[in-house]
């Protein structure tokens, strides 16, 4: 079962869930407040392995390692690239 973030709109506070996928809209109480004024947040993550192979967000499986700024490491990118090639600066 994956592990959703969420957002208490009532009193700020940030939590996570361990919930099934089924559920992973079903309304939340926040674990402060008690409140039910919660969203659910975007989770984002990254994950590299031993052979170069990257998974998550901002990289596409082919296009090189990226720095936590989005810019493609070793290759002296600008930062604004998303993926694939970069049109401002010409980097892959």
């Amino acid at each position: 079962m994956p592990i959703y973030e969420y957002h208490c709109q009532d009193c700020q506070a940030e939590f996570e869930l361990l919930r099934s996928f089924k559920d992973a809209d079903a309304e939340v109480t926040c674990t402060g407040c008690q409140g039910k004024n919660v969203q659910r947040k975007l989770s984002l993550f990254n994950a590299t392995s031993s052979n170069g192979a990257l998974a998550g967000s901002g990289a596409l499986a082919g296009s090189g390692a990226l720095t936590g700024s989005g810019a493609h490491a070793g290759s002296g990118g600008c930062g604004s690239c998303t993926g694939g090639s970069c049109s401002s600066c010409g980097s892959y």
